[in-house]
């Protein structure tokens, strides 16, 4: 029988919009979109040139760093345009569609009779292994070190987020293979975290893991929350990490030997007329999914890629990220509200009392964007603790990156967290200061300390 963790610490946000479990499949756009920033710590080096062929599966660029690390076209056709920004920044690997529907070949076999170093081959040359991260710092694993153990994590606790259950129905074959691949690549065990009395999810049947059930309040649903209460990591320890989601595109490469790039993706926000899922490709434009589905077009809604939580601000013009599993659409909230100082705020988010809307606690509400202040210093009150269930003080952390005291850093715990572990802090932290930036920027002096 499994175990059973409940969090304690933390916060549901239960907004309207959720999506309904239809299932919708977006024909093929004409452009699709791979974005290096979607990968921190990657400085990419271009292979294939614009105007080239490309298959499903044809390596367009790799890391700078870790050169076996590559980065693959999601679908046929041609690299149409490299995107650059400042400094001739790459921001974008944009690749127009052919009909051809072709595919690089990749090693078709049952992960079980492979070797480790044909599975990490297989995976590297695909361009799965993007899908692999590791903890510390939250980025890519590096191909070259073999983790103390893998975690995965099978639900998103995060508003609207997608229902990984219902992600994964048609498609837990690819799954399991997936976890069988993944097995082979650590001399320590594989975890896969569960939601507590989740009495259908498909989960409960997976072989070769682990199982841990987490029960209680977002972030439980967060890799590192998991990794924190089962196993924390500690100083020269790395673990690698993946979503289920991106587990089954693994199993797919081992099933068919090609790379599949096929997700489901839920569109959701109160802004959003239909809300729902769709069946497309990686790096899809966000226009397939909005189109003549949003309750206004005038500005004033905010479309994020992600959720609203950690996603990013996105336009109509721009493409899902590479780890995203959900468009969120919420207001802008940019028009002055009358005296909404002096009203009660039945309909007001606030984890104090300061508003009459915690008299009803698990209502959805329509949240927009408002800061309702400005950024300030960090004052000491303890409302981080509140929604942060690891066993680490993140004030403390937080400071420590500010000075940057990389001994300090360590004492206080950078090694276990990512940014997302940080996402309800900022939330509800009364000082308005970016804290998932700041930790990344605490991640990147690390790394270049360390070496």
């Amino acid at each position: 029988m499994s175990k059973v963790i409940k969090i304690k610490r933390g916060l549901d946000i239960k907004l309207v919009g959720s999506a309904q479990k239809e299932l919708t499949e977006l024909p093929k756009s004409k452009f699709y979109a791979i974005k290096p920033s979607d990968f921190p710590g990657v400085t990419p080096k271009v292979i294939t040139k614009v105007g080239e062929e490309v298959k499903a599966g044809t390596p367009l660029f790799y890391d700078k760093y870790n050169p076996e690390v590559m980065f693959t076209s999601p679908v046929s056709g041609k690299l149409s345009e490299i995107v650059r920004g400042e400094r001739r920044r790459i921001l974008e690997f944009v690749v127009e569609t052919n009909d051809k529907d072709e595919y690089e070949t990749f090693k078709q076999a049952d992960p079980k009779g492979l070797s480790r170093e044909e599975i990490k081959e297989n995976i590297l040359k695909s361009g799965a292994w993007a899908f692999i991260r590791q903890r510390p710092f939250a980025i890519i694993a590096k191909p070259s070190e073999t983790p103390r153990d893998i975690f995965i994590t099978s639900f998103d606790s995060a508003p609207l987020a997608a229902n990984i259950d219902f992600v994964v129905k048609d498609d837990f074959d690819a799954f399991q293979t997936g976890v069988d691949a993944l097995v082979k690549l650590t001399d320590g065990k594989v975890y896969l975290g569960i939601k507590a009395e989740e009495l259908t999810t498909p989960f409960k049947n997976t072989k070769n893991v682990e199982i841990t059930e987490f029960k209680g309040p977002h972030p439980a649903g967060n890799v590192g929350i998991q990794i924190n209460k089962v196993k924390p990591v500690n100083k020269g320890e790395v673990v690698w990490t993946l979503s289920a989601a991106d587990v089954i595109i693994i199993g797919r490469l081992f099933k068919t030997g090609k790379f599949d790039a096929k997700r489901i993706i839920a569109l959701a926000g109160s802004e959003v007329k239909n809300p729902q899922y769709y069946q497309a490709l990686l790096g899809a434009p966000i226009a397939d999914f909005v189109k003549d589905n949003l309750k206004t077009t005038d500005g004033d809604i905010r479309i994020i890629s992600g959720n609203v939580l950690t996603g990013e601000k996105v336009s109509e013009k721009d493409y899902l990220g590479f780890y995203e599993n959900v468009i969120t659409v919420i207001p802008e909230g940019n028009k002055p509200e009358f005296m909404g100082w002096a009203k009660l705020g039945r309909d007001k988010f606030s984890i104090s009392r300061t508003f009459f809307s915690w008299l009803n606690p698990n209502k959805e509400r329509v949240i927009d964007t408002k800061l309702h202040g400005g950024e300030r210093a960090y004052i000491v009150t303890g409302e981080m603790e509140k929604v942060f269930p690891m066993d680490i003080f993140p004030m403390q952390l937080l400071k420590a990156i500010h000075i940057k005291d990389l001994d300090l850093m360590e004492e206080l715990g950078i090694y276990e967290i990512a940014e997302e572990d940080f996402a309800l802090c900022e939330v509800i932290n009364t000082s308005k200061i970016e804290i998932q930036k700041n930790i990344r920027e605490g991640f990147e002096f690390a790394i270049k300390e360390l070496g």
